[in-house]
This record gives C-alpha cells, structure tokens and sequence, in this order.
C-alpha cells in the first residue's frame, strides 16, 4: 500500500528534492484555503441578510379595545350677552330737547323722569286750550238763558254745546301731548346710546334713548347662533350652562327663552336666547359667552385614540382591526373629536381589537407581532 504523500508526491531522488516536493505540496494547499475563506464568510453574510430580511417583514404593534361610552349630546354655541326687552324711547311731540338726566351706561329705577322738552311752546299751547273752554262754557252758559227766553232755538243751542264739548276734548288732547313731551322709565333698565343731546331739534318719536330693561336681574339673555339641526333639536325651556369672559371663574344657569322662527341673513344661522340667571352679576350688554345646551336624551359613542386613524377626511376615516392574527382597514364615520379621543358614529363594535401604533407601516397582508 501506498502512502498519501507518495501518491500525490512523486518521491525520487536525494532527499533535498523531497523536501523541496513537501513543501510545493504545502503552498498549493495554502492558496486553495485562501481563495475558500472568503468565500464561506461571504455565505455567512448572506446568511445574516437574509435572516434580517426575514424578521423585518414581522411589524410589532400595540392594540386596544375600543370603549363605549353614553354621553349627553350637548349644544355647544357661544354668541352675545342682551337683554330681554330693549326700546328706543322718544318724545310724542316735536321740540327742542331742554334736558337729558342720564347717560350712557347709567342704570335707573321704572318711573325715573330721563328727559324732557323745552316748555314754552307745550306750555303756551296749553293755555290757549284753557282759554278756548273758558269761551265755549260762556257762550253755552248764554245759549241756555236766551233758550229759555225763546230767542235762541234749540239748533243754537245744541251747536254751542257741540262747540264747548271740542274745546274741552282739544284741551286734553293738549294735555296728554305735553305729558309726552317728558319721558319716564317704563321699567329698571340702563342706557345703552344717547341719541340726542340737549339743545337739539327733534321730530315726532325721533329716539333720544336707547335702553334695556333688567327687572331683578333676570332680563339678560344669551342670543346664540344654531345651524338647522341644532335648532330643531332645541326645545323652549330646555336648561344650559353658560360661562362669560367677564365672569371666567362663574357657571351661569341659563333656559331657552325664544327661538327665532327665521335665518338671519347677515349671520347664516338661526337666532335662539337663552335666559340668563345672574343671581347678582350684572353683564354688560355685548359680553361674550359660551353655552352648553343640554341634551334631554343621552347616546351611545365609541371612542377611540385620536393615533389610531388612517387617512382620515372631514368624518370619513379608516382603521386598523386585528382579525385571526391578521390586520384588517375598517371604515368608520366620525361624530366628533375631543381632545385626543374620537367620537364615532359607526363602523366598529364595542369588541373589536384596533391597531394603537405603527399603522403607517401596515397594510393587510403585514405579518403582526402584538406587544404589550
């Protein structure tokens, strides 16, 4: 039997040339080796990449199930502080404006005298009247004697009495024109504008003052702005809550008062007023308020995390669920946002699994790994 060495190894000669035939022997060795390493550890890389491939296609997600909740659908609207009554108050008779006692801002109690016209021409007026009865009651008292002497028919004297009865009605209407030229409070209010100024010449009914009435303090109304649903769903009485700029720390209780029955055009939405109870505030008119109408009826609402939508557009919007293992893109329709949860409408049942994190990375072949 042949040994190894001898039959890759052509062994002849002296044994200088065995050596020198070992050691080519070695080197051709060494250089397969080093052309194989590379090699193997090129296969190991590989190796690695693929690995590492394989495990980024496996998306670590965090899951919830979604809550229920029964909520009271409130109204939320906010809008400006008036009151229940406000006039324009002006004089009956023409003249010129001798005095104003108020002004603007300034409270006052019902029967307060406000303002009144220049007296001479309304006090001329009404002693001429006084003067023409005074007339007419001589010459009916002379009508009657000359009757009774035959001389005055009875025509003469009826026309004497028809002529004493005007003289007397055109007195008071005289009278009652000069009581309106002084304007008294009609109830507790304040002045909002003082139209006129004292010294001016003023028509018939032309406004001096502009007022609102407070009586007791339960006269200021919130007028807010309510689309068409919202005003449908608001019934006279129904109670509220309202809080003031001016009054940040307060909660008013409040009730709707008046529902406006048309649009105002300049706002685009319907009008309705909201009774204030103010207990012992006192608001300027034109504060601004918010209310909350409260609902009569609650309504059921699942409520997800705001971060667990997907293309979300106005109250469209998408989802993650997590179904055998698998992920599913589940429509839903939004109700409404507060804070950082939503409201939805439909589209999800109280048991279902939505995806909380990492939804931007998925779609519904992904391969999921649930995390605590």
């Amino acid at each position: 039997m042949k040994s190894p060495i001898t039959t890759s190894v052509r062994l002849s000669g002296s044994g200088h040339e065995y050596q020198k035939n070992i050691f080519k022997f070695m080197s051709n060795k060494l250089i397969i080796i080093l052309f194989a390493l590379p090699l193997f550890y090129a296969c190991k890389e590989e190796s690695k990449e693929q690995k590492a491939f394989e495990n980024a296609d496996i998306i670590s997600i965090k899951t919830a199930t979604v809550q229920s909740l029964a909520l009271a659908s409130n109204i939320n609207a906010s809008g400006l502080v008036t009151t229940e009554n406000q006039a324009n108050y002006g004089f009956k008779i023409g003249g010129v404006v001798s005095q104003i006692y108020v002004e603007e801002g300034q409270f006052f109690k019902k029967g307060q005298l406000l303002a009144t016209l220049d007296q001479t021409e309304i006090s001329s007026g009404l002693n001429q009247s006084d003067l023409n009865v005074k007339k007419y009651e001589r010459d009916y008292t002379r009508a009657v004697n000359l009757f009774k002497d035959s001389v005055y028919t009875l025509e003469h004297l009826q026309n004497t009495k028809t002529g004493l009865d005007i003289a007397r009605k055109q007195k008071e209407a005289v009278a009652f024109n000069a009581r309106y030229a002084k304007i008294y409070a009609a109830a507790d209010g304040f002045v909002t504008a003082k139209i006129a100024n004292e010294g001016e010449v003023v028509g018939p009914g032309s406004p001096i003052l502009a007022i609102n009435e407070t009586t007791q303090n339960n006269n200021y109304l919130l007028k807010i702005g309510l689309t068409d649903q919202e005003w449908a769903a608001v019934k006279i009485g129904q109670k509220a809550t309202v809080t003031l700029d001016g009054y940040p720390n307060e909660h008013f209780e409040a009730s709707v008062f008046r529902k406006s029955q048309a649009a105002d055009a300049a706002l685009g939405s319907f009008q309705v007023e909201l009774k204030l109870n103010m207990k012992n505030s006192k608001p300027a008119v034109g504060m601004f308020g918010k209310a909350a109408i409260k609902a009569e009826r609650t309504e059921d609402f699942i409520i997800i995390p705001y971060s667990s939508l997907i293309e979300a557009d106005g109250d469209k919007a998408f989802v993650f669920i997590v179904e055998n293992n698998k992920v599913k893109r589940q429509p839903i329709t939004i109700a409404k946002f507060e804070n950082k949860k939503v409201f939805i409408k439909d589209g999800l049942q109280k048991t279902d699994q939505i995806v909380i994190s990492n939804s931007a990375y998925l779609n519904e072949q992904s391969t999921i790994k649930i995390i605590k």
